[in-house]
């Protein structure tokens, strides 16, 4: 992959849900190294967006490529971690901190015996969202926000090159955003490409570069964030995704 080769290209891409259309030609493009927001009231299409990307909604029309590859040939998701917007599914999964956040491994060791890397890279993880003396809690004894780092830190396990996170900050703690803040900084700083679906910018603010905006599936604005958007969230914007409340706590990307 070349420096100039675009992580994500997004081009003329159609989606819907049922029979709704939801993005309606959407254009997109992430280069390495970049942090970009996608932003959008509810209903905007900023979900399924990403949603298509990893490959959870097919696309009707357009293409989507992923490091240079088509979506529908990419293999290699150990360089891709996924955030999905926390759900309280995840209340009852009897697992610890350390094992949920393992799983986030298994996209690039598969299923056999973890490697002396394959730990640190899970240790690692988890100290970098904070959790570094809870590692061995059950996730049901957690809070919102702590649930949402164990989340960030299972998709930082794999070390990925690209970082899909929907909605980091909503329903999280003010002391969780800081964290995750901080978290996200240091891996921007050591060249993770980085695309975030957010309602509004908070303490992630510096780090944006771009800023695109949906609006019924299209792109309206690709740019500098759009004022009114630091602290406020935009007009219409509902926190929860509408498949996102039944969603179970994957153990793997796509699984």
């Amino acid at each position: 992959m070349s420096d100039d080769q675009p992580v994500i290209s997004v081009r003329g891409a159609t989606a819907a849900l049922g029979a709704r259309p939801v993005l309606r030609g959407v254009d997109l493009t992430v280069h390495r190294g970049e942090v970009v927001a996608l932003l959008g009231a509810n209903g905007s299409g900023k979900s399924t967006a990403v949603r298509a990307v990893i490959g959870q909604v097919p696309l009707t029309g357009g293409t989507i490529e992923l490091f240079g590859t088509e979506r529908r040939r990419f293999r290699d998701w150990a360089r891709v971690g996924y955030v999905p917007q926390r759900t309280t599914a995840a209340a009852g999964v009897p697992a610890t901190i350390r094992e949920v956040v393992s799983s986030g491994r298994l996209s690039r060791r598969g299923f056999g015996f973890a490697t002396r890397a394959d730990k640190a890279a899970v240790e690692r993880a988890i100290a970098l969202v904070g959790l570094a003396d809870r590692a061995g809690d059950s996730v049901s004894a957690l809070s919102g926000g702590q649930h949402q780092r164990v989340l960030i830190a299972r998709a930082l396990a794999s070390e990925p090159e690209l970082l899909i996170m929907d909605e980091p900050m909503a329903g999280v703690d003010l002391a969780s955003q800081e964290v995750l803040a901080t978290t996200l900084r240091e891996q921007v700083a050591g060249g993770t490409t980085v695309l975030l679906v957010l309602h509004e910018l908070g303490p992630l603010e510096p780090l944006i570069d771009r800023a695109v905006v949906l609006r019924d599936g299209c792109v309206v604005h690709d740019g500098p964030p759009p004022e009114g958007v630091g602290q406020h969230a935009l007009p219409g914007h509902d926190h929860v995704h509408p498949h996102a409340a039944g969603e179970p706590l994957r153990t793997g990307l796509l699984t």
